[in-house]
């Protein structure tokens, strides 16, 4: 069991006796604290903002929960890319083995061990092989940066899950809220899933709204409506998440939707709703002949791999990126065939003009001094 799976089974016992709510509220009174602190250390300039030689794009969530920042660091670097800005993503790259102070680098035809970068930053390279995007990984998000700038000529950095990072300057914060679960219960941690309180929301200059497919339109008017009042003349878009690509995790070649046509599979999920991605393969055309359904946040175990690789026949397993990330560490030596990920992209709904025109803007000004 990882730490956050056992974390959150901790806490679940705790909310259901007087005692353990009155704990998990008086930690949350102390969070909160520590949280209005270190802001007012920011703002006051007691503590330093590093700025960096390059814009800096911020992409984060309010919420300890998943949003899909993932994808929108891939659109992100994608749009820009494209647009012909020299771009680069910095990421803290969690549960990496490297040295803690180490800067690793992935970069179009450069082969490094995902375990030297973590699970995250080295699937975000894979799904922006080919586009000359270097993704760099260090807890020091400003060290990476000045490598980044110094060495790849970056112009733009993407800085992942960085809303709360206070410690680096950044021109432009993008904050995604999850129309399905959009503030994480409304209490700080450890009480609910708050980073920080709603009113972070006034220093994003763009909210982008994600699964905006999958609420109705009056809940998606209701917050639309609540984070305008949070935060008035915010830019506000709305996204949903699509398949986008089928990754072979062991050869770390991407292939079209269409590899998957008139294929038969085994499908491997821990997700809240594992029939949406059961279907999802059906829709692409693939023939789903065994599902393996966990719940959500798994924690795959080495037994459960054995258990699978004897059962699925040489099938190929399809899963998601969010459940490789908890593959256990030697699933290469007990996964024998293929082993396929569904690569998931970010589609603007609504304000797609406003997400490029802003993104182009600002990297157009790289370089200037405010």
């Amino acid at each position: 069991m990882t730490e956050h799976s056992a974390w959150n089974k901790r806490r679940s016992l705790l909310k259901k006796t007087l005692p353990g709510r009155v704990l998990l509220g008086a930690a949350c009174l102390a969070y909160g604290a520590g949280v209005l602190g270190r802001r007012l250390l920011y703002d006051l300039k007691i503590l330093r903002r590093k700025r960096l030689d390059a814009q800096v794009i911020c992409v984060g969530n309010l919420t300890a929960g998943g949003t899909g920042k993932t994808p929108a660091v891939l659109l992100a670097a994608e749009t820009l890319r494209r647009r012909g800005h020299e771009v680069a993503v910095l990421s803290r790259g969690y549960g990496r083995s490297a040295p803690r102070k180490e800067v690793a680098v992935l970069l179009d035809g450069r082969h490094t061990d995902w375990r030297l970068c973590g699970d995250e930053p080295w699937m975000i390279h894979q799904s922006l092989q080919g586009l000359g995007v270097p993704v760099l990984v260090c807890p020091d998000r400003a060290k990476a940066g000045e490598l980044a700038v110094e060495m790849y000529g970056s112009r733009v950095l993407i800085l992942d899950d960085g809303f709360q990072h206070l410690k680096l300057h950044r021109d432009l914060d993008v904050v995604l809220v999850n129309a399905r679960n959009p503030f994480g219960g409304r209490r700080l941690l450890p009480l609910g899933d708050l980073r920080e309180p709603l009113s972070a929301l006034r220093r994003a200059q763009m909210v982008i709204i994600t699964h905006a497919d999958r609420v109705t339109a009056s809940e998606l008017s209701l917050l639309r409506e609540e984070i305008w009042k949070v935060h008035a003349g915010v830019k506000l878009l709305e996204s949903a998440h699509k398949a986008d690509h089928v990754l072979d995790v062991r050869t770390e070649k991407k292939y079209p939707l269409s590899l998957l046509r008139g294929k038969s599979v085994a499908a491997l999920c821990g997700l809240g709703d594992p029939l949406s991605f059961e279907a999802q393969l059906e829709e692409l055309g693939a023939e789903l002949a065994q599902a393996w359904r966990y719940p959500d946040h798994h924690p795959y175990t080495e037994r459960e791999m054995i258990s699978i690789e004897a059962l699925r026949g040489g099938l190929p397993l399809v899963t998601t990126f969010k459940d490789f990330v908890r593959l256990p560490g030697n699933w290469r030596d007990i996964l024998k065939g293929e082993v396929l990920v569904l690569g998931i992209k970010l589609v603007i709904l609504k304000g797609r003009n406003v997400w490029i025109d802003t993104l182009d803007a600002l990297a157009k000004d790289a370089g200037k001094q405010p």
